[in-house]
């Protein structure tokens, strides 16, 4: 209480005294603080009991009110007072005693402030970054210690001055033997008798000697530029794989801490750090810290808290997460759904992760992100995505849906897509199971008994498509149409249509191999079979192969009978809603495709391979069986599929556009083509439609239920068949649209 008082008379007395120059006062109020380490003998009072914290204060008042009165970058007498007597390296001292307690608390104020409010740099200075990088050593050594607030801001500061000068990082990466001589600590708690501690620097006269050879406290351009130098050919002599990266080190341990706050302003500072650009950082940082270990261990144990079956829906629908931004109220996320809390945790922290490594510099992005995936995706994720039991390959994929959704860096989402498809470029063959077994598993689930299985994993590869990753697109698809084999590249003479409906030289539509899987009593006749779909003209195509818009366009809206169609007796079902959408996506998918640098044509026949058999790969595969199914699965499936096919519809690829948008292409023998699925659907489509009675009504009827316009009722018969026919008919219309967009967009400059 009587210290209390002696502080408030002392500042009443230097109120009304006249003030002295600058340098004076500053070195009186230094002068004080090394005179009660002389003076006193009691080592066990706090240090909020002295004048001490007042003195620190004022020097930080001189120094701020010093730089304003000077020009920009010029060294004024009080900081070159500071530098010259190593003040700084004093007070480390004493804050590594914490003598009197609680003075490592003021001393980290005082660096944090210091470093926060001198707009010149200082940081290039021995005297200011030695003492920094030993106070830095300090910091995270004690768990939940009464200092950790104080500790992660000067931790903050630190690297918010590195990120302002990359290169000062190098006098951060410190050599082991050195280290281990400078952490021997001396018991805190205790002040030495005759005030040792201090020793020369804290004399009666508070002077000690500068350094010889130092970069002077003028920091001017050429100065800096040499320290730069300096700095960065120091880097390039001693970075070995036995440094140490203390900053680094002393924010992995503040990450531990029980207050959210300070985990949350300690994974800031790391996400400065691995942005730095310097090449010796980079490498120490991935090489000699446990920064990948942290992220890797944290992911999998928040991964392995999730309890082992959950809702698919909840997790698809639990509210976006951004990393140290999550509210936390167990009651309100238990009485949602259980394991709520858990789910928001690990994509709390999956987002830290992604965004880490979006900010890293590349070097440190692919190191970081080649650990996700070889410590987390590996070993943690795909067994969960290859077990037997249903529930699980429910949970996992949906959880592998959710972190494909919010994985936005390019390092980690290169990685994730290799380990979910693989790393392979060659063409796909027929037989065998594919490589990786994961990619080829995931494929087989798309074909899945469960229909819920099923379509979570069709929901997975479409998100997927719709990233900006050129593999994705050339694994699952573009590999197996390289060559264009799935054209016969011979020439053809036009198939002219006689009135009767024949097709000239008798061609028996019986033998062609995309109906032979058709029953004799089923299949169509010549008349059946052109009823289905526009006839050809002899001049379809232009010189450059590419077949009028407008009669691909009437291709696909003519496809479904119009006994079939129930779409022009609804409201808001036409066409031209689907044209808004695709040009929309096309537009998105474009801005997304244009660094691939696609072709803008198909590859010349002359440079195709044509000799070898054409497999459409094992994703089409699956797709186009679950297509030539739809008017016999259910409708959720069925969506599902369409989706994703319209979504390969929609990229920008010569290739794709021909194989899925062109009825018109001359497949070869035993080939298929998206619009020939189709065609084969419509012909059993027209066998089954004269076997239901009042098929039209029914139709119309199921439509406005799908739509709300009708309220549920009795059971319609054939129900899965008709919810079928409306899915076909809406996907023929937007392949149209998906069409007449791109056609559009490639006549348009």
């Amino acid at each position: 209480m009587f210290s209390k008082f002696t502080s408030i008379l002392q500042h009443a007395v230097e109120a009304l005294a006249p003030s002295l120059p600058l340098q004076e006062d500053f070195v009186y109020h230094w002068k004080a603080i090394t005179h009660y380490y002389i003076e006193t003998s009691d080592d066990k009072a706090p240090v909020t009991d002295t004048n001490i914290p007042s003195h620190l204060e004022q020097m930080l008042d001189i120094l701020t009110q010093e730089e304003g009165e000077r020009e920009s970058g010029e060294t004024g007498p009080c900081m070159e007072y500071l530098l010259h007597h190593k003040i700084l390296e004093t007070l480390y001292t004493l804050g590594k005693a914490d003598c009197p307690p609680g003075m490592k608390q003021q001393v980290l104020g005082f660096y944090t402030k210091l470093l926060g409010r001198i707009r010149q740099p200082l940081l290039p200075h021995i005297n200011v970054h030695r003492p920094v990088q030993k106070l830095v050593r300090l910091c995270g050594e004690v768990l939940a210690a009464p200092t950790e607030n104080e500790e992660i801001q000067f931790l903050c500061i630190v690297c918010a001055k590195l990120k302002q000068d990359p290169y000062l990082v190098n006098f951060f990466l410190e050599v082991q033997p050195w280290h281990r001589m400078e952490s021997v600590r001396q018991p805190t708690g205790s002040c030495p008798e005759g005030g040792a501690l201090v020793g020369e620097a804290v004399r009666a006269d508070g002077a000690s000697s500068p350094d010889t050879g130092q970069t002077g406290p003028d920091l001017g351009p050429v100065a800096q530029t040499r320290i730069r130098n300096d700095a960065a050919s120091a880097a390039d002599q001693t970075v070995q794989p036995n440094h140490n990266y203390n900053l680094v080190n002393s924010l992995l341990n503040l990450t531990k801490s029980p207050d959210g706050r300070i985990v949350v302003k300690a994974c800031e500072g790391l996400m400065l750090l691995v942005s730095l650009p310097e090449p010796a950082a980079a490498r120490c940082l991935t090489e000699n810290t446990a920064l990948s270990q942290l992220l890797v261990d944290r992911l999998t144990a928040f991964y392995q808290a999730l309890p082992p079956s959950m809702d698919p829906l909840d997790i698809e629908t639990v509210e976006s997460v951004n990393w140290g931004l999550d509210a936390y109220n167990l009651k309100e996320d238990t009485a949602a759904f259980a394991g709520k809390r858990a789910l928001i945790s690990f994509l709390s922290w999956l987002d830290y992760c992604d965004q880490l490594i979006k900010e890293a510099q590349k070097t440190t992005a692919a190191v970081l992100a080649r650990a996700v995936r070889d410590r987390f995706l590996v070993p943690v994720l795909e067994p969960q995505l290859m077990q037997t039991s249903e529930m699980g390959i429910l949970t996992s994929t949906a959880l592998m849906n959710r972190i494909i959704r919010q994985v936005n860096s390019e390092a980690l989402l290169r990685e994730t897509v290799f380990f979910l498809l693989g790393e392979e470029r060659e063409a796909e063959t027929p037989g065998g199971v594919g490589r990786p077994l994961l990619r080829h598993r995931l494929i087989e689930h798309c074909n899945h008994l469960s229909d819920e299985i099923s379509i979570m994993t069709l929901r997975l590869f479409e998100h997927l498509l719709q990233k900006p990753c050129e593999h994705v697109v050339y694994s699952l698809v573009l590999r197996n149409l390289e060559e264009r084999c799935y054209q016969e590249n011979k020439p053809q003479e036009e198939k002219e249509v006689l009135e009767n409906g024949q097709l000239p030289e008798a061609v028996d539509l019986e033998e062609d191999p995309l109906f032979t899987d058709l029953s004799p009593g089923n299949r169509l006749s010549g008349s059946d079979w052109l009823s289905a779909s526009p006839p050809r003209s002899p001049d379809h195509a232009k010189p450059d192969g590419k077949t009028e818009v407008h009669k691909i366009v009437n291709s696909f809206l003519c496809l479904v009978p119009d006994e079939a169609k129930s779409s022009y007796q609804v409201e808001g079902s036409g066409y031209d809603t689907y044209l808004r959408d695709a040009h929309r996506q096309f537009r998105d998918y474009c801005a997304t495709c244009l660094r691939w640098e696609w072709l803008g044509t198909p590859k010349p026949f002359e440079k195709c391979n044509m000799e070898g058999p054409f497999f459409e790969g094992h994703f089409l595969k699956v797709l186009f069986d679950r297509m030539g199914r739809i008017l016999d699965q259910p409708y959720d499936v069925n969506l599902q599929v369409t989706s994703v096919l319209s979504k390969l519809a929609l990229l920008p690829h010569p290739h794709l556009h021909e194989y899925l948008l062109d009825p018109y292409i001359n497949l070869a023998p035993g080939c298929r083509s998206l619009f020939s699925v189709i065609v084969r659907v419509v012909g059993d489509l027209m066998l089954r439609i004269h076997r239901i009675p009042d098929f039209t009504p029914k139709l119309l009827l199921v439509r406005k239920r799908l739509l709300g316009l009708e309220p549920e009722g009795s059971s319609i018969d054939h129900l899965t068949l008709l919810e079928g026919v409306i899915v076909l008919e809406e996907f023929c219309k937007e392949l149209a649209a998906i069409a007449f967009v791109k056609f559009h967009a490639s006549t348009t400059p």
